[in-house]
């Protein structure tokens, strides 16, 4: 024997081959937090909407775009915008979270649909429903009237907002351990008040406040929190920004990334991908 070669016959290792499935979890912005003026509260806005497949089929040597869905602005005495919407191509899409409800005396306070619901204003405003069904939970609606003057809770990805003669508190996320260490996201955002106002849910909900909302967390797709307030205030928390979370055996070749911001978690016998920005990004498997 001479090197790698026995009875003139070279001993060649085979590259390892792409993955035909992956894990995911695809999640979209959240929505911002709505304002409100006059001491009245705004809604929380709604988580991004939480996407997930343990198998979901993909092709070798093809490059899929990569959106990462940025959070949606909060009210400034007014309603707030939806969470822009996350995908991986066209195999997987999640709506943005809905935007709270606000704007007051004006008739703007019923929160926005979304991957889930924005929280309706004070006033007895409805709150957003889940649109499309099944990536989150609908808002709750606004205090009726006095009180402690809050807006209803954005939707999380695992429980309806709740109303403001609740809580005013943001639904609950949903936990995954695809990295490897069980992490919950998805958290709805609580409702402004005057004086008591709603929590954000677990995941990356952003709190209500009086008068500025908190912001929901990076790459947690949580609602913003709602805000209260004299007129000209910027009142509602912006709405958290999505992201992308890739796992295969770690037995395929390693995938591509191309203009996409990333990390590579820490998952014994997996590849995982952690996917918090794109600019016209690519992912090949």
């Amino acid at each position: 024997m001479i090197g790698n070669i026995t009875a003139g016959v070279m001993d060649v290792k085979a590259a390892p081959p792409a993955p035909s499935t992956i894990e995911i979890l695809l999640i979209a912005g959240g929505g911002g937090g709505g304002g409100k003026g006059g001491g009245n509260g705004g809604g929380g806005g709604g988580a991004g909407g939480y996407r997930t497949d343990s198998a979901l089929a993909v092709t070798g040597g093809t490059s899929y775009a990569v959106t990462i869905g940025a959070g949606g602005t909060g009210g400034v005495t007014a309603h707030s915008t939806n969470g822009g919407n996350s995908s991986l191509a066209s195999l997987l899409v999640s709506t943005g979270g809905g935007g709270g409800g606000g704007a007051y005396p004006t008739n703007d306070g019923i929160g926005n649909a979304g991957g889930s619901g924005g929280g309706g204003s004070q006033g007895n405003f409805a709150g957003g429903a889940a649109s499309p069904s099944g990536q989150g939970n609908a808002g709750g609606a606004g205090e009726t009237s006095g009180g402690n003057y809050r807006g209803g809770g954005g939707g999380g990805a695992s429980a309806a907002g709740a109303t403001g003669l609740a809580s005013g508190n943001g639904g609950a996320g949903t936990a995954s351990s695809i990295t490897g260490s069980s992490i919950t996201r998805g958290g709805g955002g609580g409702a402004g008040g005057d004086s008591n106002y709603g929590a954000g849910g677990s995941g990356g909900g952003g709190a209500g406040a009086y008068p500025t909302g908190v912001a929901g967390g990076i790459n947690t797709g949580g609602g913003g929190g709602g805000g209260a307030g004299g007129a000209g205030t910027v009142t509602g928390g912006l709405g958290g920004s999505g992201v992308l979370i890739v796992a295969f055996a770690d037995s395929f070749r390693a995938a591509t990334l191309t203009n996409l911001t990333y990390t590579e978690p820490t998952r014994s016998g997996y590849r995982v991908y952690a996917i918090t920005a794109s600019s016209s990004g690519t992912i090949t498997f």
